[in-house]
């Protein structure tokens, strides 16, 4: 079964040159692979089984459950048991972390990435409800309530947070830490030694981008 890569709409609107990154370091050490840019919400029109490496949780989620002859892996499992990608050293530095509300069941994801964070020498500090027992940053909330409210469940759930840096590995968790009034440090920015820069912040603005972008993909 061949791998396809999938970056994920708020990546390649984010950072594409990390996405590029990514490929780069896949290519080289698993395999070519293809690129696949469609959007987790339309139908991917493969033409025979793959297994596809995400970026994003809602992509993971989505082509897990949604669409036949596809088999799924994060990223972060992949770097977890890898012997070739050089990680940085953050010396110990204190961070918590928000898991993402699509993995709330994926026991292998939160597990890899707490294995990256520590090959990055991040000490980690849980807070209250992680893992499974995570929260929403506040996003997932996005369109059933006004946007004003949305971030009021993203201030509430930042401030569940027991130190100021936070880790997120969903694009849109780092703009609910950033209005929460924490530092976010988006996954990927860490392993490529980036400043996480939450960029376009307020929810109606963010979520037109992304409408916009996967009505092109």
């Amino acid at each position: 079964m061949k791998n396809i890569f999938a970056p994920g709409c708020a990546l390649m609107l984010y950072k594409p040159h990390l996405a590029d990154k990514i490929h780069s370091v896949l290519n080289s050490n698993i395999g070519r692979m293809e690129l696949l840019e469609t959007c987790c919400k339309r139908e991917p029109q493969l033409k025979e089984k793959v297994n596809i490496i995400n970026v994003c949780p809602g992509c993971d989620k989505r082509f897990r459950n949604d669409y036949n002859d596809v088999t799924t892996i994060s990223l972060w499992e992949i770097l977890a048991g890898s012997d070739y990608f050089h990680f940085p050293d953050y010396k110990g530095q204190l961070m918590s972390i928000i898991d993402a509300c699509p993995t709330r069941n994926q026991s292998q994801i939160h597990d890899a990435i707490r294995i990256l964070l520590k090959r990055m020498n991040i000490t980690l500090i849980e807070p209250d409800k992680t893992r499974s027992a995570g929260t929403c940053c506040g996003d997932t909330f996005y369109g059933t309530i006004p946007a004003s409210e949305v971030k009021k469940q993203m201030i509430k759930r930042t401030s569940e947070m027991p130190v100021n840096d936070v880790v997120v590995y969903c694009v849109s968790c780092s703009k609910s830490v950033f209005i929460g009034g924490k530092e976010p440090h988006y996954l990927v920015d860490l392993l490529f030694n980036e400043t996480t820069i939450p960029k376009t912040v307020d929810p109606d603005d963010w979520h037109k981008e992304l409408e916009v972008y996967i009505d092109n993909h």
